[in-house]
């Protein structure tokens, strides 16, 4: 017969005698007894109230936790305000007189609906859309495998076309310089041959002359004819030019052109990749042309809206911009028209503009906690908030809409990312879990991917990555123009990567580089600047808060 003690199926054993036989359960105790031990367990601690159930019904009498004033009390309730379990002595003693108290099984119960309605979340939704993205990982990271491989034989294919070129071109030099060796060797050759004849001649000209010498015959010697003036002409003598070889200079970097190069991609905090939270190279992928600062910036035309207040304005792609005040206008850039007035669904002046790839306004209602598309004058609800307020938002490269929002107490704010209505990253925290943002308001995606917020209450521009993650704090710079504490409102940015931010009570705008590196300001006679947006040509649009102006100022060469 097996041995109980040494079967796979003995797991429950009386925790006194170890009998592999357990009826019965102390509730209080914790402990596991077989019949024959409950009255042993039962006296061996008169001090507690020992509950002793059957072994199926364990764990049915709830455990009260003991009371941290009082060492001897178990905690049957909890007070809300001080988030505490407490005793009845807790009770007694006043020490929570006016604050509301509640059974602790209620809180418990409450506690554990949540924890089961938490876990039926992670297994019906949270894990198994890991698990897909687990399998999308791999199986990107297969094709990665498969692209990457291709590309390498990309380039040792073009490098092996490059050698068979250069094998071709040292060919054919080399043929060149074989006709060109061949046809100098024989004109040497045609030249040393008329001179061997010619030495031939003077050598029987002097045995003519040596025999005419030596003779009395006077025939012999008249008919010796001296060509000693015709041999006092030297041949010429021939110097072959020789052809030099000019190696053409290889230079790393224009070597690297005109062989090939990688395309750049877009880059984050983490390993070189680009996050995908479904998003799209920026633009179109290619490096844009390097445009520099003017030393003095110009006001191209101003626009009067005729607000009462201007606060922002958005570009739209058919030189047309957008404005906000207590409605939102269209206007004409180059006539200075205004083409059309949109109000509000709320009738509650819009909290932020953007312009979509597409040439459709979407902004922000603070008053209804809504973001909203305006298409062809009607308006559509894309996104709805509670317990938060919708402030900034902006049309990233991807197609998303980042959107910064403050919660009703204004206490907290963030940064949220939506695919359509969908929510896909929130941004709130650094890796400290410190506050990223005090009151976080205007927003814009930089070339780079990065999340550029004007958080005017701690007068910053906070700059993330695309991932979330921190990389720097711009705070302003000196001198200001006015000497005034920076006060950034409206940003954008443009296709060099600059940063640019409306410092409202100075009056001026701020360009910084993509790394937080101040560049220079603009100052055009700028009133009070609020919203700012940059159009196709980089031209900055300052929607002026105070004299109701939009101006177009151009700033890059």
């Amino acid at each position: 017969m097996m041995d109980p003690r040494a079967s796979a199926q003995d797991v429950m054993r009386c925790d006194l005698c170890e009998t592999p036989v357990v009826q019965m359960h102390c509730d209080t105790c914790l402990v596991n007894l077989c019949v024959a031990c409950v009255g042993v367990h039962f006296f061996a601690d008169l001090s507690k109230p020992h509950k002793i159930v059957d072994f199926k019904d364990r764990k049915s009498t709830p455990f009260y936790p003991k009371c941290k004033s009082h060492d001897k009390e178990r905690c049957e309730m909890y007070c809300k305000q001080c988030d505490i379990p407490v005793c009845i002595n807790c009770v007694d003693f006043n020490q929570h007189l006016g604050h509301e108290l509640s059974k602790i099984l209620r809180v418990m119960d409450e506690k554990k609906d949540m924890i089961i309605k938490e876990k039926n979340e992670l297994n019906d939704s949270i894990y198994p859309t890991y698990q897909d993205i687990a399998s999308d990982v791999q199986n990107r990271m297969s094709q990665l495998e498969k692209e990457y491989g291709d590309l390498s034989r990309a380039i040792t294919k073009h490098g092996e076309d490059w050698h068979r070129e250069i094998d071709e071109l040292v060919k054919k030099l080399k043929a060149e310089v074989d006709v060109m060796k061949n046809t100098q060797l024989q004109t040497l050759q045609k030249q040393l041959d008329e001179i061997n004849k010619t030495m031939s001649d003077i050598k029987d000209q002097i045995n003519s002359m040596e025999t005419a010498i030596d003779t009395n015959d006077m025939s012999k010697l008249w008919n010796v004819m001296s060509k000693v003036h015709a041999y006092r002409n030297l041949p010429h003598k021939i110097i072959p030019s020789l052809p030099k070889f000019i190696p053409g200079k290889i230079q790393g970097e224009e070597f690297n052109k005109m062989f090939g190069d990688l395309s750049s991609s877009p880059t984050s905090d983490e390993y070189g990749c680009s996050m995908e939270t479904t998003q799209k190279s920026p633009e179109d992928g290619s490096t844009p042309p390097v445009k520099q600062l003017l030393d003095e910036p110009e006001t191209v035309t101003t626009i009067d809206t005729g607000y009462g207040k201007l606060y922002y304005v958005a570009c739209m792609r058919d030189e047309k911009i957008w404005t906000s005040g207590n409605t939102m206008k269209l206007y004409s850039i180059n006539q200075g028209l205004l083409l059309k007035s949109v109000t509000t669904k709320s009738g509650k002046e819009p909290f932020d503009l953007a312009a979509t790839e597409s040439g459709d306004l979407v902004y922000t209602d603070y008053n209804d906690r809504t973001v909203n598309t305006v298409k062809n004058e009607k308006i559509e609800e894309v996104i709805r908030l509670q317990n938060w307020r919708p402030r900034g938002v902006c049309c990233t490269s991807s197609g998303d809409l980042l959107v910064t929002m403050s919660s009703d107490d204004d206490k907290q704010s963030k940064v949220v990312r939506y695919s359509g209505s969908t929510e896909k990253q929130t941004i709130q925290f650094d890796d400290k879990c410190k506050r990223l943002y005090l009151f976080g308001k205007d927003i814009t995606e930089n070339k780079n991917l990065d999340i550029c917020v004007a958080d005017y209450k701690a007068k910053a521009v906070v700059v993330v990555s695309q991932a979330g993650k921190l990389r720097f704090r711009y705070t302003g710079h000196t001198p200001v123009p006015k000497n005034e504490p920076f006060s950034p409102r409206g940003i954008t940015t443009d296709s060099q990567s600059h940063i640019l931010t409306a410092d409202i009570i100075n009056d001026c705008v701020h360009i910084i580089d993509q790394d937080g590196q101040f560049l220079r300001y603009i100052h055009c006679g700028q009133s009070n600047p609020c919203g700012l947006c940059i159009d196709t040509n980089d031209n900055l649009f300052v929607a002026q808060f105070r004299n109701r102006q939009v101006k177009k100022i151009k700033y890059l060469q």
